[in-house]
């Protein structure tokens, strides 16, 4: 069931959103982020892709539909699907920004974590 707040995808470079719980879906902390300066709310590096499928992946067009088969795989495990539980919830409570800094935000896993979210 989807709800009706939105859920958008944003570099970490764009800033905080004017509203809601933004979330940093990446593994690794950004390069050149301070801590203090961060535009998230949260952290949530367990709902990221294995280092090894993320690796695998490089950003690369024409591993991404396969990207998001494997991905969408390891989302199953238990912590990973607590932590995808958890972006549900945050949702649900209202709108929601995935934050990365992969260069090309739609093809990256917080695209992906957005139709998941929102039954696309």
């Amino acid at each position: 069931m989807t709800t009706a707040h939105p859920v958008t995808v944003a570099h970490v470079r764009d800033g905080r959103p004017a509203s809601g719980t933004a979330v940093l879906v990446d593994r690794l902390w950004p390069r050149g982020q301070r801590k203090a300066d961060a535009p998230w709310d949260e952290w949530l590096k367990a709902v990221a892709p294995s280092t090894d499928l993320r690796q695998w992946y490089g950003h690369d067009p024409a591993r991404h539909e396969e990207f998001v088969r494997r991905y969408r795989a390891e989302l199953s495990g238990a912590e990973q699907a607590a932590a995808l539980d958890h972006l549900h919830a945050l949702h649900d409570a209202g709108p929601l920004t995935l934050m990365t800094a992969s260069h090309d935000v739609a093809l990256s896993q917080a695209a992906v974590l957005a139709d998941l979210l929102t039954g696309d």
